[in-house]
């Protein structure tokens, strides 16, 4: 009796071809848990996919995974001084968001990201005429900007890309590669055509992996149904069930990140009214669950535990039965699944 990542193999895959006709050089990324999947998994995806690059999220993420994909593997998260000293391959290219940065990785295979809109890291336009000389102790990769995901300004992608270009080239650095993140298949098409010379990467994850939601389901077994009446004690807090009911014993708690949440940017009034809505019902143990059973998504019948989650389901839903499996809305890149299962 398991949680169960059920998928779609051929349609799942038919995407991955989809996304990579769309952006000529793809590389995918392979971060965090993979996307759900795990990494390696995801290495042999990428390698079925002829990938020459694999994008990965830190230096350990890349001494696991390079066991299981043979190309060369950039790591994203950027270089610091004093960090934690990882053996890994030559064929690990690192970010670097520095001067400094690419002054401490003599003889490295280096990535040098520059700050965009996101504000996050990055070399800044006052760093360029210090580069010359930092780059030639190292073999230089190409660039990187790593975009944000909304514009609520109105700016353009593809207008900000440029600009950093167009100020790499007047600092005269190199622009062979110019690696890029969350652009679109015809903003992609358009630098291209504008810089010919430069051949630009795009580094795809959540797309790649995630973007076809119909390919992969979330399933957890039922282990075990009580039957309770109204006004009967049951649970860890021996709280009272406040109709007749089923008390259903699902598999996926805790540990797989069931119940686990990450925030999220509400934008409208609606969605902000549904988030104050959730709130209010959860200061009374009110919390929705993410499986659903008889076309509903059920109620937590108390917090979830570290294997299993109680849910509560009224009398007048269909019973549930030892070995029925339950859908489960589920954050990929916050669960871990017991199985997967191609279909």
């Amino acid at each position: 009796m398991a949680l169960t990542l059920y998928v779609d193999t051929a349609r799942w895959r038919a995407h991955h071809k989809h996304v990579q006709e769309q952006f000529p050089g793809l590389v995918p990324v392979c971060k965090g848990n993979g996307y759900g999947f795990g990494h390696e998994r995801l290495a042999e995806e990428a390698t079925r996919l002829g990938s020459d690059v694999l994008a990965v999220g830190t230096t350990y993420e890349a001494a696991r995974i390079k066991d299981f994909f043979s190309g060369d593997l950039l790591v994203l998260t950027p270089y610091r001084r004093g960090e934690e000293p990882v053996p890994l391959p030559d064929r690990v290219v690192r970010s670097v968001s520095s001067v400094d940065g690419v002054y401490g990785l003599v003889g490295a295979r280096v990535v040098i990201e520059v700050m965009s809109s996101m504000k996050r890291h990055g070399i800044s336009e006052q760093d360029l005429p210090q580069l010359h000389a930092a780059i030639e102790n190292v073999r230089l990769e190409g660039f990187a900007i790593h975009l944000p995901l909304d514009r609520t300004d109105g700016s353009d992608a593809v207008e900000e890309v440029i600009g950093w270009m167009d100020r790499l080239r007047a600092a005269r650095l190199p622009l062979h590669t110019m690696f890029v993140s969350h652009l679109k298949a015809d903003e992609l098409a358009r630098l291209q055509q504008q810089f010919p010379q430069t051949r630009f990467r795009a580094r795809i994850g959540t797309r790649l992996w995630l973007g076809d939601h119909e390919a992969t389901e979330y399933r957890g077994a039922v282990l075990d149904v009580t039957r309770v009446a109204k006004g009967e004690r049951f649970g860890y807090r021996q709280q009272k069930a406040a109709s007749d009911g089923f008390l259903v014993v699902v598999a996926g708690g805790t540990s797989h990140g069931v119940g686990l949440e990450a925030p999220k940017a509400l934008h409208g009034v609606m969605p902000r009214a549904k988030g104050v809505a959730r709130a209010g019902l959860a200061t009374v143990n009110r919390n929705l669950s993410p499986f659903v059973w008889g076309g509903k998504q059920r109620w937590f019948a108390e917090p979830p535990h570290m294997q299993v989650s109680i849910l509560f389901v009224p009398s007048d839903a269909p019973e549930p039965t030892v070995g029925d499996e339950l859908v489960a809305h589920l954050r990929h890149t916050t669960t871990q699944f017991d199985r997967i299962v191609d279909r």
